[in-house]
């Protein structure tokens, strides 16, 4: 019963979360099309005004390490490509909906939200480690960004049961999403999968939302990102990279290794360029001041 009760409460809260940016909508739409052009792009996010804004300060970051100043959208969109463009619209339109410091209960906000950043950053070198097209490595960074989203409803609205679920984790020593399950009556890829549908998203986020922790069962046709996501979320796991709320995550199958083609000792030899890359990434949750 309790389980039932923390559920109801769970799609009550994202029920009555705000949707997403109608332009942002309208940016997933107009990218859906493979004949979108840089121009047609920029006319929706020139709609928005604080998207605009957000995303050029993105661009001008150290994230992306531009020499020159770029003032002009569609000369970013041109530069860097419909797809990143698309990607970074969107990761910061999700993150000012959730990253909220004070519905954060259970888990530390900025200890969670520098797990995220890992696993994005880690599943980007990932991906340009095994050669994808430099306009996808975006999206690999915006599916680890955003994988563990469910974990923010489960601690704003039931954190006494998600810090029942933590202790029951720790004590018997298995994997936090395990200890959802049987503390809560579903875990946060689930949960991350009802946010996902709400606002609409699909594709290689919403499946590496909904299934990091389920890749047995997984059919999809983005199994390459999400592999680098679940092989980013234990580095970021196993070198302590934030904290995602889980001591004790499973092992890694060297299988998933062998199908990214990259080895344990490169795995084991990026430390530096993780951490030079999530200070360069942490604009990401700054875009809000």
């Amino acid at each position: 019963m309790a389980g039932s009760d923390s559920l109801r409460k769970v799609r009550d809260y994202i029920g009555s979360m705000p949707s997403l940016p109608t332009t942002v909508a309208k940016v997933l739409e107009v990218c859906n099309n493979p004949k979108t052009s840089p121009i047609d792009l920029d006319k929706v996010i020139s709609l928005d005004p604080v998207l605009m804004g957000r995303v050029l300060k993105l661009i001008n970051s150290a994230y992306y390490g531009l020499q020159n100043q770029i003032t002009s959208l569609v000369r970013a969109i041109i530069m860097l490509g419909v797809n990143t463009v698309k990607n970074l619209a969107l990761s910061t339109a999700v993150l000012d909906r959730l990253a909220d410091k004070s519905g954060f209960r259970a888990l530390n906000m900025e200890g969670f939200w520098r797990h995220c950043l890992g696993v994005g950053v880690v599943a980007k070198l990932i991906a340009r480690k095994t050669g994808v097209d430099s306009q996808r490595l975006d999206e690999y960074f915006a599916a680890g960004l955003l994988h563990d989203i469910g974990k923010v409803p489960m601690n704003n609205v039931i954190s006494d049961e998600y810090v029942r679920a933590m202790g029951l984790a720790d004590r018997e020593r298995i994997p936090l999403y395990l200890a959802e399950k049987r503390a809560i009556d579903t875990d946060h890829a689930e949960v991350g999968a009802m946010i996902a549908e709400a606002w609409h998203l699909d594709g290689p986020i919403a499946d590496c939302i909904k299934y990091h922790h389920a890749v047995d069962v997984y059919e999809g046709k983005s199994r390459p990102i999400l592999l680098a996501v679940i092989v980013a979320n234990w580095y970021a796991n196993r070198e302590e990279v934030g904290f995602s709320g889980s001591l004790y995550p499973e092992k890694l199958n060297p299988a998933l290794l062998d199908e990214l083609g990259i080895s344990r000792d490169w795995l084991e030899s990026i430390d530096q360029a993780v951490a030079a890359e999530i200070e360069k990434a942490s604009v990401f949750l700054k875009l809000k001041s």
